[in-house]
């Protein structure tokens, strides 16, 4: 199967995608959502995901209730939350395991200007260059300084250089943090780039605002996480997301699904 037949799997006919991020219990264990993986699987599915984005373990043992979506596998990792900081980032699964899981896509870590630049753009780069030799994508997540950098690395001009550097390397979308001006981004980067959702928000305006902004900026989607399993209606808060992504709703059309 080619790159492009796998793409086409987790990108919606629009070209927009929207990717739940279910790799968080590689770092946090059983965090607040993913505590019973196959019901919020069902539910994020009944919402409207496009793909999700998950573990080893989770993509093995709920194959059926994964069946509907794209899947895109967490190749690398690096501390749980009891270690110190990023940690050193390893590539833990390969294309095999890939491929036996019957993923469309890996994902790999990129810090660009954090300690860790060197080892995880090498990591990303072998691993475009052994899963395309097998028709697999590649998904970079991009953040520049690392997963815990401040505002003062996640700006536009910082996002820019890290997402291109990441296309450049190979990787066929990006996964990145949002920041004002965001076409500064998507204009300069040749590959589609959906944004990360980060920790639970207390305003799901805001957060559905940033997604408004970010397409309307050329970004192709979104990659979140908590903000969707962690939702007090995880079905809900899919919905309104899809809902801006693939109908062109306003923010305040998407906020009305969620008080349905």
């Amino acid at each position: 199967m080619s790159t492009t037949r796998r793409l086409n799997r987790i990108f919606h006919p629009d070209g927009r995608a929207l990717i739940v991020a279910m790799d968080h219990g590689l770092f946090d264990g059983p965090c607040k959502g993913l505590e019973n993986p196959a019901e919020t699987i069902a539910k994020v599915v009944a919402g409207g995901a496009d793909a999700v984005l998950t573990s080893y373990g989770i993509a093995r043992r709920f194959a059926r209730e994964l069946a509907p979506v794209g899947l895109i596998l967490r190749a690398d990792g690096g501390n749980t939350s009891l270690g110190q900081g990023d940690g050193p980032s390893a590539l833990f699964f390969g294309v095999d395991e890939a491929l036996r899981l019957g993923a469309d896509a890996v994902a790999v870590n990129a810090f660009p200007g954090s300690p860790l630049e060197e080892v995880t753009l090498e990591n990303l780069a072998t691993m475009t260059g052994l899963a395309h030799a097998w028709g697999l994508a590649v998904m970079a997540e991009t953040v520049p300084g690392g997963f815990d950098s401040g505002p003062e690395y996640r700006t536009r001009e910082n996002i820019a250089l890290s997402v291109r550097v990441g296309a450049e390397l190979g990787a066929d979308l990006i996964k990145t943090p949002y920041a004002a001006g965001f076409e500064r981004v998507t204009s300069t980067c040749y590959v589609p780039v959906v944004i990360l959702g980060g920790a639970k928000r207390g305003n799901e305006r805001d957060m559905l605002a940033d997604i408004k902004a970010a397409v309307d900026a050329g970004g192709a989607g979104v990659a979140i996480g908590r903000n969707i399993f962690q939702a007090d209606d995880p079905t809900a808060m899919t919905a309104a997301v899809a809902s801006i992504l693939h109908e062109g709703a306003s923010v305040d059309e998407a906020v009305a699904i969620l008080a349905r």
